[in-house]
């Protein structure tokens, strides 16, 4: 009896002792994206009242990673964290709240349809009606049913007549109700389809058992990893010719599917990318073995039946997005032009991270956002290039110099020249202090000209038994513009692949400009404002008339 009033005593104070739990009201206020994935850590305020205390994080996104599941807190309890865990929980309802917005617009869709489809009903049972009555109207007379007057057959046809008007009027409005419903269901049903991969039913929720030596407040910070997040670079340059610069405004295009809304938190954005390992991968055997025919293929006809047996997979659409900005001009003695805030760069051992100057809002429905990075003067030095042959035009290009602080990762670019917008071009790679080439489009304040100025063939040795082909072009190259520039000229000759083709340069002189392995000649021309110049390409082609040359002109 004793030990069993003492085994009693011992469970109710272990009952006593028990954690309580305490729900957690707490929110997102801190966001790290990276390529693939984003780390959110949400916070809170809670008031321990001393012992052992079970802090319930609800309603967290399904996908969370367990593994990633760190906590930290710091306060007046003198609180001490003994462990984290997290439990997957199924629910018969969306848990979230976008998600089953749209699902409750699908049902109230769906219903409209369904009283369209019994209105319909309802139109073709009058329909019906109406046939049988006008089939009674025009049939013969019988003993029980005499033939109608004039006056009643022509008010039943009136009757009949304007009742079937009536009917096709209302299913002409029922086929343009179906229709504007139809397109509303399809809105909705991709709306949906973007946000599914939120989550379906169920949450997880998280547990952080905490032991508190007193009561006390106590700051928790709970970070975890959830994957449906990404971001990735963009670029406008606006060069300025007059200046010798390029503005360069750098973004980060931020993407989120997570199951959450992130609202004025701060964002970070990483270059890191978690998804490839800490480690170099590892080489597997190189195996050599002796060949092994494949078996004998199946039949056409039998291939064409297992085939047809088969389901087509589902194709992937793919969205791109593009953003134009259009600015108006002001007045400049009043106003000036506005800023970009700019990030604060984190460099690490092996990536960097740029934390975002201002509070960021992402909404969870997997749409772009545009959140500045940065914004540099770069030190740009224009030149013109130019292959006439293939086109008579000058393609502008700027050698910058990054001597900003901020790495600038490959991504799309959209030129501006002088506020134009030129082209829409890509960036590879930039580190801080190294130079890019950044091309600008096509300028016409270069002029550019290619023509054949002359062909001529001879016979050549004793005995008229070669040929000789004498090819001259003239290149002519302006500079309209009202500053000097710089104009780099690319032409070639052919080259031979036999000894019994022999190709001679004529002009230029080979001091002057030689040609390269490949058989390209470039000039690098300083043109004055209104300046012209003028280049020759002269060569010749001998070879024996036996021999059959391909790729002349």
């Amino acid at each position: 009896m004793k030990r069993l009033l003492a085994l009693l005593g011992a469970l109710c104070a272990a009952s006593a002792i028990s954690a309580a739990s305490l729900p957690v009201d707490s929110k997102i206020t801190a966001v790290t994206v990276y390529t693939d994935r984003a780390v959110v850590t949400r916070t809170a305020t809670v008031e321990l009242t001393g012992g052992t205390i079970e802090l319930t994080f609800a309603n967290l996104p399904e996908a969370l990673n367990e593994r990633s599941l760190q906590v930290s807190g710091r306060g007046t309890a003198q609180a001490l964290i003994l462990d984290v865990s997290a439990k997957k929980t199924y629910v018969d309802f969306t848990p979230n709240a976008r998600v089953k917005e749209l699902e409750d617009q699908l049902k109230g869709l769906g219903r409209q349809v369904r009283e369209l489809d019994d209105r319909g009903g309802l139109l073709q049972a009058q329909t019906v009606m109406l046939d049988r009555m006008e089939a009674a109207l025009f049939a013969p007379p019988t003993k029980d049913v005499p033939r109608p007057d004039l006056t009643q057959f022509t008010n039943s046809l009136t009757y009949l007549t304007e009742q079937k008007a009536k009917i096709t009027a209302e299913r002409t409005t029922l086929d343009e109700q179906r229709e504007e419903v139809q397109n509303k269901i399809n809105t909705v049903q991709a709306q949906l389809n973007e946000l599914r991969g939120a989550g379906g039913r169920g949450y997880k929720s998280v547990t952080v058992r905490v032991a508190a030596e007193k009561a006390g407040s106590l700051d928790v910070a709970l970070s975890y990893t959830v994957p449906g997040a990404s971001w990735s670079p963009s670029y406008d340059a606006r060069v300025l010719s007059t200046e010798r610069a390029v503005a360069l405004g750098y973004f980060g295009i931020v993407r989120q599917n997570t199951g959450e809304d992130w609202k004025d938190v701060a964002l970070t954005l990483s270059t890191a990318r978690p998804g490839l390992g800490g480690a170099a991968p590892a080489l597997t055997a190189w195996n050599l073995d002796v060949f092994q025919p494949r078996p004998v293929p199946v039949p056409y006809a039998e291939r064409r039946e297992m085939m047809a047996k088969a389901a087509a997979p589902a194709g992937v659409n793919m969205q791109t997005l593009t953003t134009n900005i259009a600015m108006d001009e002001f007045d400049a003695d009043k106003l000036k032009d506005a800023g970009v805030a700019s990030a604060t760069i984190e460099a690490g051992a092996t990536s960097a991270s740029f934390k975002i100057a201002v509070a960021s809002s992402i909404p969870s429905d997997n749409s772009p956002q545009k959140v500045p990075i940065t914004a540099a003067r770069l030190n740009a030095q224009p030149e013109y290039l130019t292959v006439p042959k293939r086109q008579a035009t000058a393609y502008l290009t700027a050698k910058v110099y990054n001597n900003s602080e901020f790495p600038l990762l490959a991504g799309a670019m959209n030129v501006f020249l002088d506020g134009t917008f030129v082209a829409t071009s890509s960036l590879r790679t930039v580190m801080a202090g190294e130079k890019f080439d950044l091309a600008l489009g096509a300028d016409e304040g270069i002029s550019v000209k290619h023509k054949r100025v002359n062909k001529f063939t001879e016979d050549t040795g004793l005995t008229n038994s070669g040929k000789r082909i004498t090819y001259e072009y003239l290149l002519t190259v302006q500079n309209n513009k009202k500053t000097a520039e710089r104009v780099i000229v690319a032409d070639q000759v052919p080259l031979s692949r036999n000894e019994k083709i022999t190709v001679k340069l004529l002009s230029p002189d080979a001091k002057e400009v030689k040609p390269t392995d490949e058989g390209t000649l470039k000039w690098t021309l300083d043109l004055k404002p209104a300046e012209k110049r003028e280049l020759t390409v002269k060569f010749t082609v001998e070879y024996a008339n036996d021999v059959n040359v391909t790729g002349l002109e």
